[in-house]
């Protein structure tokens, strides 16, 4: 998967460059967003837009569900590159949630470098964010591939009720951090998980079913199969922001202790509260309520969740909802190098190191 990965990343980067340019003038805009009722500033949107948008897209990301959207596109029997454009709506989607949740979590890095925010203030950042909601809305209506009428609406209609489940889990998991007490049980946390992350990551199946046309039931199969892989993603992202802080993983791109400083109510957190002894629960609880912690905090934190082995409970549950999304595309009718891509995907989630 990762050679996959790393063959298609230029063509979707410069797939999004098309919809996003990287510089902005007048025909662009014109072109884009039709004729100026008075005047464009496309120095100002340059500043305001493409600067912000292509400064997170230029550090990085993997850009797996776009990739995924094209390996589904190809086990569908069409060609991924009549569809490039479409593979762009993920993951512009993705990276506008990025945008917007660091600026909600008070984030101080992403991928390396400060959050967008920090760079050109929460303003600018939550009106690119946003933008990145919008703006992929747009290949819908220029049809690049010159779907039906009734396949444009379906995708449509999916990505308006997907997105919106993306802030039931946004919202659930902005009540949590805001909370003192961990008060959150593993399949609520779960639900989060399968809403914040998991809607993308069936955006991403769904609109590769839609737009080729494909029965009801493989529709569902993709989508169960993408929505159990990217909660398996999200838990992955949780163990590897403890690993980072011990020590044993990759450059993450993101601050030391970083899910413990934002008071994160993961997987690993519910864990420990439920098998720590009450005076370290407690604490646990202290140190993730605080508006600010220590290094030494951060790592008094991160030692009671590897005593009660929560790394271990947590990697446990993401190996298993790895296994059902493997189980869940088994019955299609995709040929062998297609299926050992998405079992390999769903292990690649997992067991990556940044």
């Amino acid at each position: 998967m990762r050679e996959t990965l790393a063959k298609w990343r230029p063509a979707i980067d410069e797939a999004i460059a098309d919809l996003i340019p990287r510089e902005i003038d007048v025909d662009y805009l014109e072109s884009f967003f039709g004729e100026a009722t008075y005047e464009y500033d496309p120095d100002g949107l340059q500043r305001a837009l493409s600067d912000p948008i292509w400064e997170l897209l230029d550090r990085g990301g993997k850009r797996w569900r776009a990739v995924l959207f094209l390996v589904f596109i190809d086990a569908f029997g069409e060609d991924p590159a009549a569809y490039l454009p479409y593979a762009c709506i993920p993951e512009i989607l993705h990276n506008g949630t990025i945008i917007v949740d660091d600026v909600e979590d008070e984030a101080a890095m992403r991928r390396g470098e400060p959050a967008l925010h920090h760079l050109y203030g929460e303003d600018v950042a939550l009106n690119a964010g946003n933008a990145m909601y919008f703006l992929p809305l747009k290949i819908l209506t220029r049809d690049p591939a010159n779907l039906p009428a009734d396949r444009r609406l379906a995708a449509y209609e999916m990505l308006m009720d997907e997105l919106n489940r993306t802030h039931l889990g946004q919202g659930m998991d902005i009540c949590w951090h805001n909370e003192r007490d961990v008060r959150v049980t593993p399949e609520q946390y779960l639900e989060m998980c399968a809403c914040k992350t998991g809607c993308l990551g069936r955006i991403v199946a769904r609109l590769a079913a839609i737009i080729t046309d494909q029965p009801a039931e493989v529709e569902e199969a993709v989508a169960r199969y993408a929505e159990l892989t990217a909660v398996a993603f999200q838990i992955g992202d949780d163990i590897l922001d403890v690993e980072n802080s011990l020590g044993r993983a990759g450059e993450f791109g993101k601050e030391f202790g970083n899910d413990i400083r934002e008071g994160k109510k993961t997987l690993l957190v519910i864990h420990a509260i439920e098998k720590s002894d009450p005076e370290r629960a407690r604490r646990l609880q202290e140190i993730l309520q605080a508006d600010t912690n220590t290094d030494e905090e951060v790592l008094e934190a991160l030692s009671i969740i590897e005593d009660t082995g929560g790394l271990a409970c947590a990697r446990e549950r993401a190996l298993d909802l790895a296994a059902e999304a493997r189980a869940e595309i088994d019955g299609l009718d995709f040929d062998p190098g297609t299926v050992d891509k998405l079992h390999e995907f769903t292990e690649f989630v997992i067991d990556r190191d940044a």
